[in-house]
C-alpha cells in the first residue's frame, strides 16, 4: 500500500504516465467508504440527465441509461490520471446545448448536430491541453472577465431551477426543505461548531449529501410531489445495442462537414462556461491545499483539458451526451473538500475522496434497487446540485474580482451570460474591459480596492 508511505508535504504516490499521474485505489490512495456510500445514492444526479435525452434526442430510457453509464465510466479517468476533482457535466452550458440541438429536426439530423458539437469541443480542448495554451489562457483572461463568467454560471444554474416551468414548480416543498438542510450541513457556521464536537455530528457531516437524498425520497411522497419508489431487484438494463446502431457514428456514419462548421459558435460559447469550471477547480483545490499542508496537490489545467477533452471526443463517438463532459461537479467537489479539510484521519488524500465517490456513483448506476429508489426524485437531485453550484460559483466569482470596477463589470457579464448566453457575455465583457481599462485591458486593477463602505468605516 504505497499511500501509507506519503510524508507530510509530499504528493500522494503515483506512477508516471506521460503528462498523467496514474493512481489506483488501495495501492496509491486509501479507499474512502463515506464518499463511496454517498456516491451510491448521488448517482441520482447522473440519472437526472435521462429525462433531457428522452425529451430532446428521442432516446428510450434504456438507451439514455447506457449513455449515462458510459459517461460514468469516463468520470473515473480524472482521479485515476492525476486530476484531483470530482468531474461532472458542463451544467451551466446545458441551456446553450438544448438551444443548439433544437435548431435541427428531431431524428438523425439532431443526433448529427450533437455528435459534431461534442467531437469539436473535445478536439479543441485536447489541442489547448497538448499545446499548453490552457494554462496561458487561464492567466491571460482579465480578472473581471473571469469573475463574470463564473458569476454568470452561478446565475444560470439558479435561474434554471426557479424559472417558469422549472423544477421548483414541480417540487417546491421538497426542494425547499432538502436544499435548506443541505446548505445548513455544508456551509453554516452553526453546524461547523457542532461538527467540531465530534460524535454523531461528525458522522452526519462525513455523510455529505447522502442523508439529504434519503430525506428527499421520504418528503416528496409525503407532500404529494412524487410517488413512493417501487423497488426493483437485480441489475439495471442499459441498451447499448440500440445506442450504437441508432444514435452513434457506427449506425449513422459521421456528420457532414457543415455540421462541424455550424457547431463552432456554440463550441466557443460553451468553452467560455467550461473555462469558468476550470477556474473553479483551481480555486477550490487551492483553498483546500492551504488547509491540508500534509498533502501537496498538483492541479494542472493542461492535464485537465486533455482528460475532459478526451471524454467529450470519446462520448461523441460512442454515446453523444446532451449534458456534455465537464471538468468539475462543483456541488460534490465542495462536499468532498469540506470533509477533506477535517484532516488526514477523515480523508487521507483528496484523490481518495473524489475517486471513491465516483466509484460509488458507478456502482449505483448498475444496481436496479438504487436506480428504482431514486428515480422519483431525480428532479430534486438535479436542483440540489445546481443550487449548490450556484452558491459556489457566486462565491468564487466574486473572489476573482480585484476591485470595485472588476466586480461591476463581472455583474453585468454574469447577468448577460444568464439571460443572453455566453457569446453575448464574452462580447460585452471585452467591450467593457476595453472601455474601462484601455491599455491595461489584461492587467485591470492589479491590487484589491477597499469598497466604499469600508473606506467610510475606516475613516
Amino acid at each position: 500500500m504505497l499511500w501509507k508511505q506519503r510524508k507530510d508535504g509530499e504528493e500522494t504516490p503515483y506512477t508516471p504516465l506521460g503528462p498523467f499521474k496514474l493512481r489506483l485505489p488501495f495501492i496509491h490512495y486509501r479507499f474512502e467508504l463515506p464518499d463511496y456510500f454517498q456516491g451510491l445514492l448521488m448517482c441520482a444526479v447522473d440519472l437526472a440527465a435521462i429525462p433531457l435525452m428522452v425529451q430532446y434526442l428521442g432516446m428510450p430510457f434504456e438507451v439514455a441509461l447506457a449513455v449515462v453509464i458510459l459517461n460514468g465510466i469516463l468520470y473515473l479517468t480524472h482521479h485515476l490520471l492525476g486530476d484531483p476533482v470530482v468531474p461532472g457535466w458542463i451544467t451551466p452550458a446545458i441551456p446553450l446545448m438544448i438551444l443548439f440541438v433544437s435548431q435541427f429536426p428531431e431524428g438523425d439530423e439532431r443526433i448529427y448536430a450533437l455528435i459534431a458539437f461534442q467531437l469539436t469541443l473535445g478536439i479543441f480542448s485536447i489541442f489547448l491541453g497538448i499545446t499548453g495554451l490552457a494554462s496561458k489562457v487561464v492567466g491571460l483572461v482579465p480578472n473581471a472577465l473571469k469573475a463574470g463568467v463564473i458569476l454568470g454560471a452561478g446565475f444560470a444554474a439558479i435561474i434554471s431551477i426557479f424559472e417558469v416551468g422549472g423544477r421548483f414548480e414541480m417540487f417546491p416543498i421538497t426542494i425547499s426543505i432538502a436544499c435548506g438542510f443541505a446548505f445548513y450541513l455544508i456551509f453554516s457556521k452553526h453546524f461547523a461548531k457542532l461538527k467540531a464536537r465530534g460524535g454523531a455530528w461528525r458522522v452526519l457531516a462525513n455523510l455529505g449529501i447522502f442523508p439529504i437524498i434519503i430525506l428527499s425520497i421520504i418528503i416528496a411522497p409525503l407532500f404529494g410531489e412524487a410517488p413512493w419508489p417501487t423497488i426493483e431487484w437485480g441489475f439495471s438494463n442499459p441498451d447499448f445495442v440500440t445506442l450504437f446502431t441508432e444514435f452513434t457514428v457506427f449506425g449513422l456514419g459521421f456528420p457532414p462537414l457543415m455540421m462541424f462548421i455550424s457547431s463552432i459558435p456554440t463550441v466557443l460559447a460553451t468553452y467560455i462556461v467550461l473555462f469558468g469550471d476550470v477556474l473553479q477547480s483551481k480555486a477550490l483545490v487551492s483553498e483546500a491545499d492551504e488547509i491540508r499542508t500534509d498533502e501537496k496537490i498538483d492541479y494542472n489545467p493542461n492535464r485537465a483539458h486533455l482528460i475532459f477533452g478526451g471524454r467529450n471526443a470519446t462520448m461523441g463517438i460512442f454515446g453523444p451526451d446532451i449534458v456534455m463532459c465537464g471538468p468539475l461537479w462543483a456541488a460534490m467537489q465542495v462536499v468532498v473538500i469540506e470533509r477533506y479539510k477535517d484532516g488526514k484521519k477523515a480523508m487521507h488524500s483528496l484523490f481518495g475522496g473524489s475517486g471513491s465517490f465516483r466509484w460509488g456513483t458507478n456502482t449505483g448506476l448498475l444496481l436496479l434497487p438504487i436506480v428504482s429508489l431514486v428515480e422519483p426524485i431525480l428532479g430534486v437531485a438535479l436542483a440540489l446540485t445546481l443550487l449548490i453550484q450556484g452558491y459556489v460559483s457566486v462565491r468564487v466569482g466574486i473572489m476573482q474580482a480585484k476591485s470595485q470596477r472588476d466586480l461591476g463589470i463581472a455583474g453585468i457579464i454574469g447577468a448577460v451570460l444568464a439571460t443572453k448566453g455566453a457569446t453575448w457575455a464574452f462580447v460585452v465583457g471585452i467591450i467593457l474591459c476595453l472601455i474601462i481599462y484601455g491599455k491595461d485591458f489584461f492587467k485591470g486593477d492589479e491590487e484589491k480596492e477597499e469598497f466604499e463602505f469600508e473606506k467610510i468605516k475606516n475613516a
